[in-house]
């Protein structure tokens, strides 16, 4: 079994890789054990090459990735015994029946639990012998999430998992990574869009964009920091440029994102600053190089 004397379940350390009109480029942050971390970006923003570099699925071309302090590549098996990863598509045969992929699973991890991976299936309301070509996108992502829960990993990797989820299926699933945190040994990083997800359950938050690091940090500190600034275009202009994100206009104004919002209280008395959101973030963040958009 693992060690346990490491701080964090992922430690990505200036992690680089060079695609055709795409560059991964020299990305940091880590998962603290025992945490759920947000890695949250548009599509296209380099969340999935980031994740297969992690599990070993690309080559990269600079950085190095720790798990549960272990070098990914050096360690790999003993690694991937102890992970689990959860993908939008689901990566087993139609043909396959969730009682059959039990039998395949027990050869696969040493740790394979067929009684728990049973009561996930009962849980959820899944088949054991019907096809997995006739589940739902649901289903499907219900039995992959058994199938992940069901041989003791200490550390879930889920990319785009909620996405195309109505939201009960998707409060259900919050539920349950809710339930798995509960043992303090076990980390989750969930790359995701839906921030509104994100907000519910990550104690941090790494936005990505254009294969960079926009900010990385606890959630509920990003979200106390930041704030958005609604005033006139005669108000935004006694505005300095290093003081804000960026500012989107409107006929009736300016909304301005600011990264520390008690900095904007003692500056620009009078003004008012209202509480943001991840989602309101990340927009006005992926806008910064434009710096005034609409």
């Amino acid at each position: 079994m693992m060690m346990n004397d490491y701080e964090n379940a992922i430690e990505i350390s200036n992690l680089t890789k060079k695609y055709d009109g795409f560059t991964l480029d020299n990305i940091s942050f880590n998962v603290p054990k025992g945490s759920i971390m947000g890695f949250i970006g548009q599509n296209g923003a380099g969340k999935t090459t980031t994740i297969k570099a992690l599990l070993n699925i690309i080559k990269t071309d600079g950085g190095s990735i720790k798990m549960f302090g272990l070098d990914h590549i050096e360690n790999e098996f003993e690694i991937k015994q102890n992970i689990a990863a959860v993908f939008d598509e689901i990566p087993f045969h139609g043909d396959f029946t969730a009682k059959r992929l039990s039998i395949m699973f027990s050869g696969l991890y040493a740790n394979w639990d067929e009684q728990r991976y049973f009561t996930y299936l009962d849980r959820f309301g899944l088949p054991r012998k019907k096809k997995i070509s006739k589940f739902s996108k649901g289903m499907k992502m219900k039995l992959q999430i058994a199938c992940a829960l069901s041989h003791g990993a200490k550390l879930l990797v889920m990319d785009e998992a909620t996405t195309g989820l109505d939201p009960v299926v998707r409060n259900e699933i919050l539920d349950i990574f809710r339930e798995y945190l509960q043992d303090e040994e076990n980390s989750i990083l969930m790359s995701s869009h839906i921030t509104s997800d994100l907000e519910k359950i990550a104690d941090s938050v790494t936005f990505i964009d254009k294969g960079k690091i926009l900010i990385t940090g606890y959630k509920d500190d990003i979200l106390e920091n930041h704030g958005v600034i609604k005033c006139t275009k005669a108000d935004f202009k006694n505005i300095e440029k290093d003081d804000f994100i960026s500012a989107r206009l409107n006929d009736f104004g300016v909304e301005v994102m600011v990264a520390n919002k008690n900095k904007a209280k003692r500056k620009y008395q009078g003004l008012n600053i209202e509480k943001t959101t991840l989602e309101e973030i990340m927009l006005f963040y992926v806008n910064s190089d434009k710096k005034e958009w609409s």
